[in-house]
């Protein structure tokens, strides 16, 4: 990249954390492991089968166990570490394999697994266990814990923060997303229109590849930290 570059945005979705062996949101039939996404992952799904969704998620949360952050993740890790000038990692994946790799300047934009959010005062917590279905506040009392995932139709966390931080981007860098879920899959329209180069790193082409500056097709555990050397030197 030819370019002055101070100030960066990246946005990681299901890919980076696919060589992991964590499922991607969507197979090739549509589904999230087995499920309808219509079925675990909507407010209404919550409210007509609250023991499916949470025993989906439950499961989501044990199989972390399982995996470890890979190159990508602990390359941008090490970015963050040594980067001089302002970086936000902005994450659409609920799993925890950022933060393992030792990422500091980090939003779950979706929320995260291992964590449980009260439906009734709001406060989140830290949860690694089982989640049963009517579980204890402890801030409020009242039995409204749930995931702390955002369903589609829930606003996104942190939302005025990324579009902050995407306005002053010189290099806004999308890792692994599909391009087709929104409002993420707009990022890269905000970061073009404030002059940033905007960077794709993907297997294939995404839904939103039209919209990037430049496009490199590969393995996020090859492409991310050969990005992160060539930024760092």
């Amino acid at each position: 990249m030819d370019r002055d570059i101070r100030n960066i945005v990246i946005l990681t979705g299901a890919g980076i954390s696919a060589e992991s062996g964590l499922a991607t949101f969507r197979g090739p039939d549509g589904l999230w492991e087995g499920h309808r996404v219509e079925d675990v992952c909507t407010p209404e799904a919550l409210a007509r089968n609250p023991a499916l969704v949470h025993r989906f998620y439950d499961e989501r949360r044990a199989r972390l166990d399982a995996v470890e952050p890979n190159p990508a993740h602990e390359a941008l890790a090490a970015l963050d570490v040594e980067w001089p000038g302002d970086l936000l990692l902005v994450t659409q994946n609920v799993d925890d394999l950022h933060e393992r790799a030792g990422a500091k300047r980090l939003i779950h934009m979706h929320g995260e697994l291992r964590s449980a959010l009260c439906a009734a005062c709001g406060k989140a917590v830290p949860w690694t266990t089982p989640l049963p279905p009517e579980s204890t506040c402890a801030g409020c009392g009242k039995p409204r814990l749930r995931p702390d995932i955002v369903f589609f139709g829930e606003m996104p966390y942190e939302m005025a923060v990324i579009d902050e931080a995407l306005r002053r981007a010189d290099l806004f860098v999308s890792v692994g997303t599909s391009g087709a879920v929104y409002p993420a899959a707009g990022f890269v329209q905000t970061a073009r229109h404030v002059g940033a180069h905007t960077l794709e790193l993907n297997l294939e082409p995404s839904a939103g590849s039209v919209y990037f500056d430049e496009s490199r097709m590969g393995p996020a555990s090859l492409l991310v930290p050969a990005l992160v050397r060539e930024l760092l030197t």
